[in-house]
């Protein structure tokens, strides 16, 4: 079953095009970056004989980092992008590099925080980002200003998406 709109297609003009072409292609690039991540972290882990976790799992604990945060926290403060986030803490608890305990005030609530054995694994990406910076700045691949142009259009994006899902509700 396809869905066709009653609607003509709009006429763009040409600056409204090139927009449209620009917007697709980042939607594209942002999915392909972010399995491209995934698949960078997993060959590391391979080659340091780290199995027992899977990427998405490894940067959960990156991004935790030193913090303590609820299961809530994790999707809010964008630490966790994907689903299954109950499983992964799950795993991460089963396996030792995460600690969890009910909250005091909260019975339903429980925070989670690294143990030395996530705090190792974070430390192995932090390792691992700092060689990847390292390497595009000795390649003149991209400068901080550059970063920080590629960043700031990104958060404008995610404020607009952000946006979007609030004005459906």
């Amino acid at each position: 079953m396809t869905l066709q709109s009653s609607m003509p297609a709009p006429v763009l003009d040409g600056s409204q095009k090139m927009v449209l072409l620009g917007y697709l292609e980042n939607l594209a690039l942002v999915e392909r970056l972010h399995r491209l991540i995934l698949d960078v972290i997993k060959d590391e882990f391979e080659r340091l004989n780290l199995l027992e976790i899977n990427a998405v799992q490894a940067l959960l604990l990156f991004n935790v980092g030193e913090n303590e945060v609820t299961a809530g926290e994790l999707k809010s403060r964008g630490y966790y992008q994907g689903s299954n986030v109950s499983y992964n803490l799950k795993k991460l608890v089963e396996l030792g590099y995460m600690h969890h305990q009910r909250s005091e005030v909260d019975r339903r609530s429980v925070r989670v925080r690294l143990t030395d054995k996530g705090r190792r694994v974070r430390g192995m990406l932090d390792g691992l980002f700092l060689k990847h910076a390292d390497t595009l700045l000795r390649r003149h691949l991209v400068d901080a200003d550059g970063m920080e142009q590629v960043n700031s259009t990104l958060k404008r994006l995610e404020r607009f998406w952000t946006e979007q899902i609030r004005y459906i509700y």
